[in-house]
């Protein structure tokens, strides 16, 4: 049983306008990469991969989470996707679907929210393009791999928790609640940094490079209609003006 983890690459520093800087294995992420390893720790058979939708530049995060449990890492990236647009959650989804339909995951775990961006649309948009079942921001997982049943709590606001049974093959975003994420070893680290990275190309995923490029769908010109008056005179004859028209207004300067 194949359980997918998405792991997107943040951006742990300064970047500069091209993009370039140093990306890190993301809060939210590292607790869904966390929730993957202790399931296979718990249950036989199972097998946690990551994939991430990043350049070269993101290397260092793939890495990062094969040193924290995962069995094997997938990149997916393509010169096409330079100018892609890949904080829109359609796009991502398409990517991460395409990969989803290669391994065929059982269970795929994404972060709840993308770093301080707070983005979190991505993990329901896969659910909806694979036509999994899904639940959010989920604090605890029990699985049923025999019934084909994963048990999740969902702590939402103002104390209210639900649980929830869905059915397998499921999209659940992780919440930081649900643990801890590990420290890796040294020895595991070394190792990560020895472990082969497969890095898949739109074309292997059977994906058309067009319908990544940006499109211009509306130009629109700025409302500059303004009603400008201007007061003439000394210092204390302007503000004496604008403290009538401010009072004109019921504003006491």
């Amino acid at each position: 049983m194949q359980v997918l983890v998405t792991v997107a690459p943040d951006a742990g520093g300064d970047t500069g306008p091209d993009g370039a800087g140093e990306y890190a294995l993301g809060q939210w992420d590292a607790h869904a990469l966390e929730a993957a390893v202790r399931l296979r720790e718990r249950h036989d058979g199972i097998e946690v991969v990551t994939v991430t939708v990043g350049s070269p530049a993101a290397e260092p995060v793939v890495r990062a989470a094969l040193s924290k449990g995962a069995d094997r890492a997938i990149r997916v990236w393509d010169d096409a996707l330079d100018e892609a647009d890949l904080f829109d959650p359609r796009l991502t989804a398409r990517l991460l679907a395409a990969i989803a339909g290669d391994v065929g995951p059982a269970l795929v775990l994404t972060g709840a929210q993308s770093g301080p961006e707070g983005f979190g649309a991505t993990g329901v948009t896969l659910a909806a393009r694979l036509e999994y079942g899904w639940a959010t921001v989920v604090t605890d997982i029990s699985l049923d791999s025999d019934a084909g049943v994963v048990s999740v709590r969902c702590d939402r606001d103002a104390g209210r928790t639900d649980l929830l049974d869905v059915a397998l093959p499921a999209v659940l975003t992780v919440g930081a609640g649900c643990n801890e994420p590990r420290h890796a070893g040294l020895g595991a680290v070394r190792a990560a940094q020895r472990a082969e990275i497969a890095v898949l190309s739109l074309a292997d995923l059977g994906l058309d490079p067009a319908d990544f490029e940006p499109s211009l769908r509306r130009v629109a010109t700025a409302d500059r209609d303004r009603d400008v008056t201007l007061f003439e005179g000394s210092p204390e004859d302007g503000a004496a003006a604008i403290a009538r028209v401010l009072q004109a207004y019921g504003v006491d300067p």
